[in-house]
């Protein structure tokens, strides 16, 4: 794992993360993570990148990791963040992409239409709420956290509190759960949960997620539940949207329905594929590729 974590000075004083992979002087791509995430989903070594052409560029978010909180925030909030942090980057054009939750802040970003933001991808993203609930058809474990966080936040800190403890004080037993405890999964997404480093990737990842702590993990969905401050059909700059037919965690059918109010949107869905999308090299390159050109 190449996790050299670089630091951002916002001019509020607040510290953003953010590590960087691919080509150095290549075209810019900023990744957004999911809901819980961090910067270390994509700290590894990148073959497709580099063969592309593209500097990814991956920030923690308020909260996870190692950048600072921003009490209050709201999904327009992360725009400013991107736009200043581009800035201080030198960065003429870009793109964004934002994986499952983060899908949420691309949006936002092609919302405000950000100096030299090209083009903005939502690949497995979570779709607006209808009247602030998960939709029916997400698999139930995923429904019940917004559910917990929004209504009952005390004992989904209690629930948090308890992966964090198992994480750092049994990881290996975490892992396991993670491998047998995935039935609700479909086929494709268990199939990335088979191996050592699969395993452990995932634990990295939400272990600094939650390095600050179980707040974000609470509050952020309580965000995405709300209403994002914009509507899809305000989005000003095109907009890549790709997922999986099988996704159960971000329903296909939902993120389909919301992406016909885009005005300049391209959809592409992976027939088979869950919502791990982006571990798929194919779907990945073609992801890169898109944003790329």
């Amino acid at each position: 794992m190449n996790d050299s974590c670089l630091m951002l000075r916002l001019r509020d004083g607040r510290s953003l993360a953010y590590t960087e992979n691919g080509t150095p002087d290549g075209y810019p791509i900023l990744l957004f993570h999911g809901t819980p995430g961090s910067r270390v989903w994509f700290t590894e070594a990148d073959d497709t990148a580099l063969r592309l052409g593209c500097r990814l560029i991956a920030f923690d978010r308020p909260g996870y990791g190692r950048s600072d909180p921003k009490p209050g925030r709201t999904v327009l909030d992360w725009a400013d963040d991107t736009a200043e942090a581009a800035a201080q980057l030198g960065l003429g054009e870009y793109s964004v992409l934002g994986v499952s939750g983060g899908g949420a802040y691309a949006a936002a970003c092609a919302y405000k239409a950000l100096p030299g933001l090209r083009s903005a991808a939502m690949a497995a993203s979570v779709a607006p709420f209808r009247r602030g609930r998960p939709p029916a058809s997400m698999e139930k474990a995923n429904q019940l956290a917004f559910i917990l966080s929004r209504y009952t936040p005390w004992l989904m800190k209690w629930s948090l509190n308890a992966q964090i403890k198992l994480m750092d004080g049994q990881p290996e037993k975490f892992k396991q759960l993670l491998k047998t405890g995935n039935k609700h999964l479909s086929d494709w997404d268990r199939a990335h949960l088979q191996t050592e480093e699969q395993l452990e990737g995932i634990l990295r990842h939400l272990r600094e997620a939650y390095r600050q702590g179980p707040y974000e993990g609470i509050s952020e969905p309580v965000l995405l539940s709300r209403h994002w401050g914009f509507e899809l059909s305000e989005l000003k700059v095109p907009v890549w949207v790709y997922h999986g037919a099988e996704d159960r965690m971000a329903p296909c059918a939902e993120m389909l329905e919301a992406a016909r109010q885009i005005p300049d949107c391209r959809v592409t869905v992976v027939p088979g594929a869950g919502h791990f999308l982006t571990e798929d090299q194919q779907t990945w390159e073609a992801i890169l590729s898109a944003l790329r050109h």
